[in-house]
């Protein structure tokens, strides 16, 4: 058992270095986020095994692995740091004067679908504050839970069959839907697909366009068709969107996307709109966050504005 007096006598950054070594795995990378030298790191860790008379890790050609004293140390650590860092936030969130520095990662269809919806009003309360974005990727669940991002802004499925299933989001993170989006099928005007009956057979019959946006590499169509023994013949593979409607303009491709985005570039009528004949459940933009900011006012602040400009619009 944890001896929390004796905890309490010894330096703060010495749970700092222990909590960061655990996420690293690596005392390099453990200096690095500490802003320390390796040697001060690996001093601080000598210190942590006397403190908690455990050798902590073992040295691996992988990195640190940590032992069982360590593995049982993380969830309580994790904890007691997030609640000394809370006693530091202040009570209540002065919008005006704020100078806060929000970082979220989101996939690049948020920029045009959920941010005109509340970045104009975000900055009208809040006229210093600063919002970096980066886009989603593999890495987002983690800068997530390492809390070193905000909020997150990610497609999710509420398709079983999906891979980006909802029920996959880390119990460590709190999450909304924010905007439901079905996908349906773009093709030129003039395809030939057009003058045959409209089905799978036909959806299958001709090579596609696949868009791989915010780290989706894989739509929840393919993953339904591939259950049944199905496959989509994509000729073409890229991330830009605008790219790939340009594409389908010129080619007997077709493609398919969730509609929202790319609704404006259907309106002058160059492209024609056809639902993606695979039974599927629609999937959703969700925004995340950690549940360790539920009490933090500033990013409540933020999170509620961001709800309520995009919820059931």
């Amino acid at each position: 058992m944890i001896d929390v007096n004796r905890l309490l006598k010894s330096d703060i950054h010495l749970l700092l270095c222990l909590h960061v070594l655990l996420e690293e795995s690596s005392v390099s990378k453990a200096a690095t986020r500490l802003h320390l030298t390796q040697s001060a790191v690996s001093k601080q860790l000598t210190r942590l095994r006397q403190l908690f008379d455990d050798p902590l890790f073992e040295r691996t050609s992988k990195g640190l692995n940590p032992t069982p004293k360590a593995l049982s140390l993380a969830p309580r650590l994790r904890n007691a740091l997030q609640q000394i860092e809370m006693l530091t936030l202040p009570d209540t969130f002065d919008a005006q004067s704020s100078q806060r520095i929000f970082n979220i990662d989101l996939v690049d269809t948020a920029y045009s679908v959920l941010y005109p919806k509340f970045m104009p009003t975000a900055l009208s309360e809040a006229p210093l504050i600063t919002i970096n974005s980066e886009s989603w990727s593999e890495l987002s669940f983690q800068r997530l839970l390492k809390r070193e991002i905000d909020f997150g802004l990610g497609v999710f499925e509420w398709d079983e069959r999906s891979k980006l299933y909802v029920d996959t989001i880390p119990e460590e993170l709190s999450y909304i839907e924010l905007r439901s989006d079905q996908s349906v099928c773009l093709l030129r005007r003039g395809h030939p697909a057009l003058d045959e009956e409209w089905g799978l057979d036909t959806f299958l019959k001709y090579r596609q366009i696949h868009v791989t946006t915010g780290g989706v590499k894989e739509w929840v169509v393919q993953e339904v068709l591939a259950s049944q023994g199905l496959r989509i013949d994509n000729a073409v593979n890229v991330s830009s969107i605008t790219s790939a409607i340009q594409l389908c303009k010129q080619t007997d491709l077709i493609m398919y996307y969730p509609y929202e985005p790319i609704r404006e570039y259907t309106l002058d009528g160059s492209l024609i709109v056809k639902p993606v004949p695979v039974e599927h459940k629609p999937g959703a933009l969700f925004l995340l966050w950690h549940k360790q900011f539920e009490s933090d006012s500033g990013h409540r602040w933020l999170r509620e504005l961001i709800i309520d400009q995009c919820i059931g619009e």
